[in-house]
This record gives C-alpha cells, structure tokens and sequence, in this order.
C-alpha cells in the first residue's frame, strides 16, 4: 500500500511540474511578443494574434489542466466529516519555529496575492491611451475582476474541501503564471477575460489562506496572528503593485504589471514546499500518517467533536436568527465590509487617474502612493497588538475611524488643492487594510457556531460588493469628481462606525464555544 501510494504521489508531482513549465513556457512566448514592441513602447494594441500565440495559450490552459490534475489527492472518499473533527494546539502552546514561518510564508503569499488586483489602479490610465478608449468602458477590466473574485471566493472553497489548502493555494499560483499573458494582450476584449481568470484566483486564494492559518495556530494566538498576516498581506501588496508602478511603467509600460506575475506566480509555486497541508483536511480523507506528521511538527492534536444526544436535544434554538441584536451586529459588519470595498476597490484604484489628470506623471504619482504604502506598513503590527491586547471590538471600531480620517483628507485636498496626498493615503490604506484584516476574524467571533459561517460568509461577500458597486458606475460613465466620491464613502462608513460602536460586542479573551448559548448575544460590551 505505500509503494503504490508513493508512486502515486510522484506521479502527481511530476504532473504538476509538467504543468507549471508547460504554463510557463506558453507566457513566455507572450513575453517575447511583448518585448517585441519595444520600439514602439512596449504598445501591442491592433497587433494580430498568430499562430504561434494561438499555440502558446492552448499549451496555458492545458497546463493549468494538467497541474490540477497533479494536485488531485490520490484519496477522494472522505472518511470523516471535516465538521466533526478538532485539531488544535494545547490553548497555552507556545509558538514554534514553524508557526512563525508558516506566517512569513503566507505573508509573502498574500503579498503576491494582493498585489494582482492592487495593480489595477495603476493600469488603467495605460489602458486608456493605448486602446483609445474612455475611462468608464476601462473600466469593464476592474469590475470583471471583482466578479472573478467573488466567484473564486465561492469556486475555492469547493476546491479547498477536494484538493485540501496547500494544493488550492499552489493550483492559484499556477493561474497567477498564466494569467500574465494579460500583458501581452492585444485587445481591451482579451485583457478583460484575462482579469476575470486573475480574480478569481486571488479571490479564492484569501479565505483558504485564513483558513489554513486559523487551523495550524494555537487559539490564544489565533487572532492577532490572523490580524497581523492579512494586514502585512495587504498593505504589502499596495505597495509592491505601487512600487512596481513607479519603477517599471515608465520603462515598460502599464503591461509589465501583469507580466509581473510570471516571476511572482513562480515564486509562490516554490514556496509551496513551506506550507503545510491542514491536517484536519488530511484526517477527513483519512490520510492519518501524513496529519500526524503536521500535527507533530505544529505541536496540535486531534480529537472528535461529539456531544451527547441528551445535549443535543436540549440545545437552544437559534433565536439569534431573527434577533434584533443579530441584525444590528450583521448590518454593522456588512456596511463596513461594503465601505472596505468602496474605499480599496474604488476611490485607491481611481486615484492614480485623478493624480495623472491634476498634471502628476505616472511615475510621481506611483511613487506618491508608494510612499503612503511604505508608511502604512508599521501600522498592521500596532492593529494585530490592539486587536489581541486591548479590544477586538474597538480595534475594529479604530479602523474605521482611521479611514474616514483619510478620506477626509482626501476631500481637502481635492477642495484646497494644498498639500501632498501622501498623507491622507496613508490613513486610507491603514484603515482599511487594518479593518479587512480584523474584520472576518471579528466576524468570526460574533456569531454563534450554528450560523457562524453563514454569517462570516456574507460579510466577505459584501467586501467585494462595495468595489463591484464602484466600478459599476464607473462603467456607466457616472463617477463624480474625487471630492464627492470620497463625501458619498464617508457617509455609510460613519454610518458603520456607529453601528459596529452600538451593536459590537466585546470577543477578546471569550469562549467562542459559550458564544450565544441561549441565543443572546454578549451581555458584555
């Protein structure tokens, strides 16, 4: 049985490094069509689509086939529903050599991550001069990403429970690869199809992500861990995608954005040999050897959930469904989701525009919104100490506040027209990348075990539907100046900061086990 096991294994691997080179020999060819354009720019619009390009996309997607099918676990029968098993450290277990790195590891992971849609922003004016298009139909390239990423979020988590974490994480980074050829596409029509692929990989990629790390820390660590790897995952992806920006475009035009996750994409591939499988996926297919192993190195253990009939039967009901308390925390969460994505996937991706049209070139104000980055970067430590050491509930509450700072820097600027929007960017960036980071962990924590996924699941979901919003109206050509974008998101995101102040509850240093056991919610504020 381990022989065959084994050479089953190697089989995948093997399918799945002939599918990585297989990816990566097809945007090759891309590139070298690109670097092809060099005389003229690095521009490619008009540009026929060969025989020899038709080939290397056919050898992309067919790649992307073959490593997925490398990464099939050779188990498929779940011996053991995933819900009914526990692996965990002991409460108190100190962190390990490999939890921190499995943090570094899942930091640059969303990093990469992060950085593919953070990138759109600052294609969008190389867009508009080179396919000669407006503004409002570019706009078409944003608002398919964010549908890739809501359909990746749902798609993924599918994914997720067949292939496990690690495989799900590494199948994204395959699509990262192949996406690139973004840059080297011809035609709006192209880049737009490309950008749905795109998204849906990093959308998908973010919960799993989470979710791998929720179940490999120990719970006292679990969220200031989660606080601190998303919010470094976030703020560093703005900054690379901004840095990349300000150091390559005016070299290479817009399209080394995407061709950017070619090396990025790789990258990620290789760190796959640092991330663990969860072994709570690896005990549900029962593969026990391998969990064990996982187990052993993160120092967990692994028990069965079972709770008596008795219990059972005398379990509360789910009051908390049509509870006033329930709605007021859910609206809360969910309208400052909706702000996040506004904030983050409107006003930040239409900002290099605006800056280009006030007469900054593309370089300056790349490096402008780098530099807002670079200072926000500190700040994801003092978020993950407040949200673990002070209040998880405030924390959150701070965040906002933090932001509706930063867009009312942004209105003064845009009404005075004094001062450097480095600040007011940075506020930006700090709030709402803090509060993306704390915010599903804190979602999380709200809600009672019996609608806690649900729950938690509405609130990412809204995330990306504040963005979708935005650039539907940018589609429709109805985006107003930055001075009124930034008043009509400050508005709903004050709104949020009552309601999370009002209907929030206090989860630091909770059971979450005891969460609602009578559905109420917290008597504590």
């Amino acid at each position: 049985m381990t022989s065959v096991g084994s050479r089953t294994d190697r089989r995948g691997l093997w399918a799945f490094a002939l599918g990585v080179i297989a990816v990566a020999a097809g945007v090759v060819v891309h590139v070298q069509m690109f670097l092809m354009g060099a005389p003229m720019g690095y521009q490619m619009v008009g540009m026929g689509i060969d025989r020899t390009m038709i080939v290397a996309m056919v050898l992309i997607v067919a790649g992307i086939g073959v490593a997925a099918y490398g990464l099939l676990p050779r188990r498929l029968t779940t011996v053991a529903a995933a819900s009914d098993i526990v692996v965990s450290p002991p409460e108190d277990a100190p962190l390990s050599w490999q939890h921190w790195r499995l943090m570094a590891v899942l930091v640059v992971a969303l990093i990469i991550d992060v950085m593919k849609p953070a990138s759109l922003g600052f294609t969008i004016p190389g867009m508009v001069g080179e396919y000669g298009v407006p503004k409002a139909t570019v706009s078409l390239v944003p608002f398919f990403a964010l549908i890739g990423t809501v359909v990746g979020s749902v798609l993924w988590g599918a994914i997720a429970d067949i292939y496990g974490r690690k495989a799900s994480i590494l199948l994204s980074a395959v699509m990262f690869v192949g996406t690139s050829v973004c840059g080297a596409m011809p035609s709006l029509e192209w880049n737009i199809g490309m950008c749905f692929m795109m998204g849906a990989a990093a959308g998908g990629m973010l919960p799993v992500t989470y979710a791998l790390l929720a179940e490999m820390m120990p719970s006292k660590h679990r969220g200031w861990s989660l606080v601190l790897v998303g919010g470094l995952g976030s703020v560093g992806g703005y900054f690379a995608a901004s840095g990349a920006s300000a150091l390559l475009v005016p070299i290479f035009s817009w399209r080394i954005l995407w061709l950017l996750n070619l090396p990025t994409g790789l990258t990620l591939v290789l760190l796959g040999a640092f991330i663990p499988e969860s072994a709570k996926f690896l005990l549900s297919r029962g593969r026990n050897e391998e969990a064990q192993r996982v187990m052993a190195r993160f120092g967990a253990q692994a028990h069965a959930l079972q709770a008596p009939k008795a219990e059972l039967a005398s379990e509360p009901k789910a009051v908390a469904l049509t509870g006033r308390a329930f709605f007021g925390k859910l609206i809360a969460l969910s309208l400052a989701a909706i702000c996040y994505g506004l904030v983050n996937f409107g006003l930040l991706l239409w900002l290099p525009a605006d800056l280009v049209a006030k007469g900054y070139s593309m370089e300056v104000s790349s490096r402008l919104l780098a530099e807002s980055a670079l200072i926000a970067f500190p700040t994801v430590f003092l978020a993950a100490l407040a949200y673990s050491r002070w209040s998880t509930k405030w924390s959150v509450v701070v965040s906002i506040a933090v932001t509706i700072a930063g867009l009312l820097g942004v209105l003064n600027l845009e009404l005075t027209g004094f001062g450097s929007p480095v600040l007011p960017v940075a506020l930006m960036i700090v709030g709402t990348n803090a509060l993306v980071a704390m915010l599903l962990p804190y979602a999380a924590e709200s809600f009672p075990l019996r609608i806690r996924g649900r729950t938690t699941g509405i609130v990412a979901a809204c995330s990306k539907a504040g963005g979708m919003l935005a650039q539907f109206f940018a589609i429709l050509a109805l985006v107003p100046p930055l001075a009124l974008v930034a008043v009509a998101t400050a508005v709903p995101t004050v709104v949020a900061l009552i309601l999370v102040g009002w209907y929030g509850k206090e989860t630091r240093d909770r059971d979450l086990r005891d969460l609602d056991p009578d559905g109420h919610t917290f008597t504590g504020a």
